[in-house]
């Protein structure tokens, strides 16, 4: 009797232990790690489905969780972008409005929630916000917009230069937090920031040749700008984003002498790089400069007029500025790559909840452009693919409308964080779980910089999965509409047409109650344009 009375003793501590260990394993709060490139726009990434290039690190994002084919940012533009990912809050609230006015570090974000429930928290990369990050045991940050080659970074406050490529710089140093530095007593968050595919795309040695064989395919409408944006307002005719016409020989097409014989600001640029790197970049250069000016300049008598040959230098244009822009990004997907096998190799990945994202999405010649600002939907959609083994589903895909607003209160829902009354976000936990089908029916958008840098004016507007509706303002009044479902490349501005009319009055209604719900004004827009107005009022008089 007393070795059945210890054998079911036994067997009930046995049942006791593994339910205790279950209900920890439930319980235990998941590793983050919050991965943010800079200006990569969702179609360079393959599991997009657009063919432009492979990333098959990113894409296991995708494979093993969802992807979001309708995440959208709150404006357009660098700084402010990483503000409202850090605060869950527009920028009209958490006063990051432009890459001008200051941030306010003091105020809450969810990298502070975190630390304060006992995570261990990193920020490696760029922010492009200055001052020193908050709520991080440790960051190493780029200050300002950084440098491809040999970048200096502000480890704990404290500048420092590091050799080598800035991609594989980050890389190495947040797997160096990871495997060495993090109290691994604790669960962590790693923020993790490159800096490509920024502009002006300098690849690394390893891939200065990738693509040279391949000849991209320009969007439908890459030739927009002959046209005049007809159809359209002042806005897209006024903007400096063309890649023929305002793109440059040196920054952006790595031309030590231009064409016409005058020196570029890159010879200066390459002044940072050692006499090896110098020479990597002009030997992948140098014999394809010389080829393009010998049969576009020397040679110009070839072609039939100056339209034919207008049009050819600007693809060969569009096709230099593709090769670099990917090539950038391959070196990105290889870091995202050493991460996930991190996770792998220590038993991390399944209670580790990985996210990939940008700051907003960027144009790949679409209007004949290039970079951002905007609010139609090259700028305005921004890549989002996050996996969770516990609660994700391989291969979900989410067509809502989510915003970057919503990345703060989503991971501090999985943290079991208490959200700050603060944030203006919504956690996608649920939802993208398949534990709810609740969800916003539209999105709000502001921009502000401008007079500025490319010439974007100032505007506001929302989106629906439909419809989007936009009002351009400061020195114009004037609204564009569009149906995306017919007009998906944001060709021909409705808002005029009596056709849609019952709709227009309906988006205005939808416009009027975001503003009031999120706190925007018209007053509040005037008070951030007398700031900045002020701002380069100051820099004139300098």
């Amino acid at each position: 009797m007393r070795s059945v009375g210890l054998f079911l003793f036994l067997l009930f501590m046995v049942f006791e232990l593994s339910f205790q260990a279950m209900c920890q394993e439930e319980t235990k709060r998941p590793n983050i790690i919050l991965m943010v490139s800079d200006d990569h726009a969702h179609k360079a990434i393959s599991a997009y489905g657009h063919g432009l290039n492979k990333t098959p690190n990113i894409d296991k994002l995708a494979e093993q969780g969802a992807l979001f084919t309708r995440s959208m940012v709150t404006n357009s533009i660098c700084a402010p972008s990483r503000a409202v990912i850090l605060t869950g809050k527009h920028s009209f609230i958490n006063g990051k409005v432009d890459n001008i006015q200051p941030f306010d570090w003091d105020q809450e974000s969810f990298p502070k929630a975190l630390q304060k429930a006992g995570y261990a928290t990193a920020m490696i990369g760029k922010i492009h916000i200055n001052g020193l990050p908050q709520g991080f045991d440790y960051s190493m940050v780029l200050p300002g917009q950084g440098h491809y080659y040999n970048p200096d970074f502000i480890v704990n406050g404290e500048m420092r230069r590091f050799d080598g490529y800035v991609t594989d710089i980050t890389t190495e140093h947040a797997l160096k937090w990871l495997k060495e530095d993090r109290d691994k007593e604790k669960p962590f968050l790693l923020v993790y920031n490159q800096k490509a595919p920024h502009r002006n795309w300098l690849p690394a040695p390893e891939y200065l040749n990738l693509y040279d064989g391949v000849d991209f395919i320009p969007p439908s409408n890459f030739f927009d700008p002959e046209t005049g944006y007809q159809g359209r307002g002042t806005a897209a005719k006024t903007q400096e984003m063309e890649i023929a016409r305002d793109a440059r020989w040196g920054h952006d097409f790595k031309f030590l002498t231009d064409p016409y014989g005058n020196e570029t600001t890159y010879r200066k640029a390459l002044n940072r790089l050692n006499e090896r790197q110098r020479a990597q970049l002009e030997a992948a250069y140098g014999p394809k400069n010389k080829a393009f000016i010998e049969k576009y300049f020397m040679e110009k008598k070839i072609f039939q007029d100056v339209e034919t040959w207008e049009r050819e230098v600007a693809l060969w244009k569009f096709n230099r500025y593709m090769r670099d822009y990917l090539r950038t990004i391959r070196s990105v997907d290889d870091g995202v790559g050493e991460l996930l096998d991190y996770l792998d190799e220590n038993d991390l990945a399944e209670n580790t909840l990985v996210i990939y994202t940008s700051d907003q999405g960027f144009y790949l010649g679409e209007h004949g452009w290039f970079d951002k600002r905007f609010m139609y939907e090259e700028s305005l959609r921004t890549p989002l693919l996050v996996r969770y083994p516990k609660e994700i589903k391989p291969g979900t895909v989410i067509d809502e409308l989510v915003q970057n607003l919503d990345l703060a209160p989503t991971l501090l829902d999985y943290a079991k964080v208490p959200v700050p009354v603060e944030m203006q976000g919504l956690s996608f936990r649920d939802f993208v779980a398949g534990k709810s089908e609740q969800w916003r029916d539209a999105v709000y958008y502001t921009y502000y910089q401008y007079p500025s840098v490319h010439m974007v004016k100032r505007h506001y507007g929302i989106s629906t999965e439909r419809y989007k509706l936009i009002h351009f303002y400061y020195d114009i009044d004037e609204w564009e509409m569009y149906d995306l479902k017919e007009d998906p490349d944001e060709m021909k501005n409705i808002y005029d047409d009596p056709e849609y009319a019952d709709i227009k009055a309906e988006l205005h209604r939808k416009l009027d109650a975001l503003r009031a719900k999120y706190g925007d004004s018209d007053e509040i827009q005037e008070e951030y344009l007398k700031k900045y107005l002020d701002h380069l009022s100051g820099e004139k008089g300098k």
